[in-house]
C-alpha cells in the first residue's frame, strides 16, 4: 500500500514566494526600526548594524538589509547562546554579549538577542547586532589598532540575560552605562536594539497567527531547502578544482608587515572549502578577526556571485566550509586585540574574489578601495560633556567586467555610509573643510576602479583624540585582466602647511584647536585592457573632470583636441602604438 505524503502550503510557487518575502519584511522592519530610534551618528548614518531572526534552533532563517559581512556573526552568537542557556530561556527574556570568544566580533558591536514565544513554545530569535560610539577601555570608540590586548579594548559582555523574565537587569545596565564615556548615546542605542527585536518578535508571531506553528516550521524547513538547491546550482557552475589567490595588509601598526591573506577554494559538485592555510599569524594589534567574522567575509564574497533573489539563510551555508588554522589572524586564540578586524575581514572578502576570478573570469570586480576607513575623533565640549564621534569613510569599488566601478559608495563588503556633513557640524566641534573625487585617481581599465575620495577635518576647538584604521597604502587595490592596480590612500596632518605630516595608515594622534586631518581613500583597481576603452566613456570623465588630458593620454593613449570637447581620432592609433599598459601582477 503505497503512503501518500500530505501535500505542503508552500508547494504552491505563489504562496511561497508571498510567506518568504513576508519573513524578509520582518527583519527589514527591524533595521527600519533602528534607523528611527538610534542615537548615534554611526548607527543612524553610517547604518552600521545588522537585524537577523534564527528559529528555535538557532538557525539564520532571514536577514534585514543590514552589512553583509555580519551575515554570518548572529547565527554564531546565537548557537554560543543556546550552547549555555539550553534550558533556561523563557518569555520574557532578552540576552546581550559583545565577547568575541562567545560568538561576538570585537567589543564595540553589541549584539542583542530575544527569544520568541508563542505562549510557551520557543519558536525563534529576533536578533539586532549594532557598532556603539564607545565600550570603554584605554581608548574611545573601542577602534583602535594600538591596543594589544582585549583587555585594553573595552568592556567585554559575556551571554548574559539583560532581561530575565521581563525584568531588567539593572545591576548589567549600570555596569554598561559606568564604564562607557557617553552612556546616554550607548544605552540610547540599546534601546533601539530592543525596540528593533521587538518589532521582530510581534512580526513573527503574526506569521505563527497566519500559517499556524506547524506550517511556520514547513515554511521554515522549505525556505532554507529551497537556498540550499538554489546555492548548490550555482556553486556547480564553477569548473571543479582548486583556486589560490592572496593579497595582503600594508602592516599591523607596530611595523610587523606585510600580513598574509592567503586562500585556496576547492569546488566540486555543488560544494566548495575555502582554506587560509597559509595566511599569516596573528598580529600584535588588533587586525585579528574572529572566525564568524572570517566565515561572513568568505559568505559575503561567494554571494556576490550568486543570483540576487537568493536569501540570506542558514540554507546558503550549508554547501560552503571555511576552515582556518587557529592562531592566524583570521581565527586567533583567546586574548588576541580584534578592534580593528574590519580590515582583515574586509582583506578576506577581496582575497576570495581574486581567487573567484581565476573560476569566474567574469563574474568579479577589481579590488575597490579596500579599508572601509575609520576615523575617530574623542574630546570634550566647551562645557566639559564628552563626545565621540566615529565615522567609516566610504571609497568605492574596483572595475567590473562590463562597468566601471562605483565612485563614492561603501566598499562592496560593508554597505555603510557617509556621515552627511550637516550631521557631522551640527552635533561636534569639527568642520569638514573638503569633501569629494580625487581626480586622476583609480586605476585605469576597460572599465575604470572608483576614484579616490577626499575627506578632511578641522578641530575647532579644544582637544581631540584621533584614531585612524587605513590601508592599501604599499599594496594597492589589484587590477584584473589587465587592468592597472588602483591608487594609494593617504592621511595627512595640516596638509599644505609648513607643519604638513604624512601620517602611517594607522594613526593614534593628539590633535589641538585648528589641526586639519585630510584622508584621502584608495582608488580602486581597473578591469581590462585600458586601451580596449571606449573613447566616449574617456571623454564623459575628463569632461567631468574626473580625469586630466595628460591622464587619459598617458594611461589610455589619447589624445585630445584643441577644444578639449572630443577625442583626436588621428593621434590615438600613434599613441596606443607607443605606449605599453602594464599587466597586473594578480592576472
Amino acid at each position: 500500500m503505497t503512503t501518500v505524503q500530505p501535500r505542503s502550503a508552500f508547494d504552491d510557487p505563489i504562496t511561497f514566494e508571498v510567506a518568504k518575502n513576508a519573513l524578509r519584511s520582518v527583519a527589514d522592519e527591524m533595521a527600519i526600526t533602528v534607523l528611527r530610534t538610534a542615537h548615534s551618528q554611526n548607527i543612524r548614518e553610517s547604518m552600521d548594524f545588522s537585524t537577523g531572526l534564527c528559529d528555535a534552533a538557532g538557525r539564520l532563517i532571514a536577514q534585514g538589509v543590514g552589512i553583509p559581512v555580519q551575515l554570518g556573526a548572529i547565527p554564531d552568537a546565537v548557537h554560543f547562546l543556546l550552547a549555555k542557556y539550553a534550558r533556561d530561556i523563557y518569555p520574557g527574556d532578552v540576552f546581550i554579549l559583545n565577547d568575541p570568544d562567545e560568538g561576538g566580533m570585537h567589543l564595540p558591536d553589541l549584539f542583542v538577542v530575544r527569544p520568541i514565544f508563542q505562549g510557551h513554545l520557543h519558536v525563534g530569535f529576533a536578533a539586532c547586532v549594532a557598532h556603539h560610539a564607545d565600550i570603554g577601555g584605554r581608548t574611545p570608540g573601542g577602534n583602535a589598532v594600538d591596543s594589544t590586548d582585549i583587555f585594553q579594548e573595552g568592556l567585554q559582555i559575556p551571554i548574559l540575560k539583560l532581561y530575565e523574565q521581563g525584568r531588567e537587569n539593572r545591576t548589567l545596565v549600570e555596569i554598561l552605562g559606568r564604564n562607557v564615556r557617553i552612556p546616554e548615546t550607548v544605552l540610547g542605542d540599546l534601546q533601539a536594539q530592543l525596540a528593533a527585536t521587538r518589532i521582530g518578535e510581534v512580526g513573527v508571531l503574526r506569521l505563527l497567527d497566519r500559517y499556524g506553528t506547524d506550517g511556520f516550521a514547513n515554511l521554515v524547513e522549505e525556505l532554507l531547502d529551497y537556498t540550499e538547491r538554489r546555492v548548490r546550482t550555482e556553486l556547480a557552475r564553477i569548473t571543479p578544482g582548486i583556486y589560490s589567490f592572496e593579497d595582503h595588509i600594508d602592516t599591523d601598526g607596530f611595523g610587523s608587515g606585510p600580513i598574509r591573506i592567503k586562500v585556496s577554494l576547492s569546488v566540486s559538485a555543488g560544494q566548495l572549502t575555502a582554506d587560509f592555510n597559509g595566511t599569516s599569524t596573528q598580529v600584535k594589534s588588533a587586525l585579528n578577526a574572529t572566525m564568524s567574522f572570517t566565515k561572513s567575509a568568505v559568505y559575503t564574497a561567494l554571494r556576490c556571485i550568486m543570483q540576487d533573489d537568493i536569501p540570506g539563510n542558514a540554507g546558503l551555508f550549508r554547501p560552503i566550509t571555511v576552515k582556518a588554522p587557529i592562531g592566524t589572524i583570521v581565527n586567533p586564540t583567546r586574548g588576541a586585540p580584534r578592534a580593528a578586524r574590519g580590515l582583515t575581514g574586509f582583506r578576506v572578502v577581496e582575497t576570495v574574489f581574486g581567487a573567484l576570478h581565476h573560476a569566474l573570469p567574469g563574474r568579479v570586480p577589481a579590488a575597490g578601495e579596500g579599508a572601509a576607513t575609520m576615523i575617530s575623533f574623542a574630546g570634550h565640549y566647551a562645557n566639559g560633556r564628552p563626545f565621540v564621534y566615529v565615522e567609516f569613510s566610504a571609497g568605492g569599488w574596483g572595475g567590473r567586467p562590463d562597468r566601471d566601478g562605483v565612485d563614492g559608495t561603501s566598499c562592496i563588503e560593508g554597505n555603510i555610509s557617509n556621515v552627511p556633513i550637516e550631521e557631522v557640524e551640527l552635533t561636534l566641534p569639527l568642520r569638514v573643510e573638503q569633501y569629494g573625487f580625487v581626480p586622476d585617481t583609480g586605476g585605469s581599465g576597460k572599465w575604470r576602479g572608483c576614484l579616490s575620495i577626499v575627506r578632511e577635518f578641522r578641530l575647532l576647538s579644544g582637544e581631540a583624540l584621533l584614531h585612524m584604521r587605513s590601508d592599501r597604502r604599499r599594496f594597492l587595490p589589484y587590477g584584473l585582466s589587465g587592468g592597472h592596480k588602483g591608487t594609494p590612500s593617504w592621511n595627512i596632518l595640516n596638509p599644505d602647511t609648513i607643519e604638513e605630516e604624512v601620517l602611517p595608515t594607522h594613526v593614534s594622534r593628539l590633535l589641538h584647536a585648528g589641526d586639519v586631518i585630510r584622508h584621502v581613500s584608495a582608488g580602486g583597481g581597473g578591469f581590462g585592457d585600458p586601451f580596449e576603452r571606449d573613447p566616449k566613456n574617456i571623454l564623459e570623465d575628463v569632461l567631468e573632470q574626473k580625469l586630466s588630458a595628460e591622464y587619459v593620454r598617458r594611461n589610455y593613449g589619447v589624445e585630445l583636441n584643441p577644444d578639449g570637447t572630443s577625442i583626436d581620432s588621428r593621434r590615438t592609433a600613434e599613441l596606443r602604438g607607443s605606449a605599453q599598459a602594464p599587466v597586473s601582477p594578480n592576472d
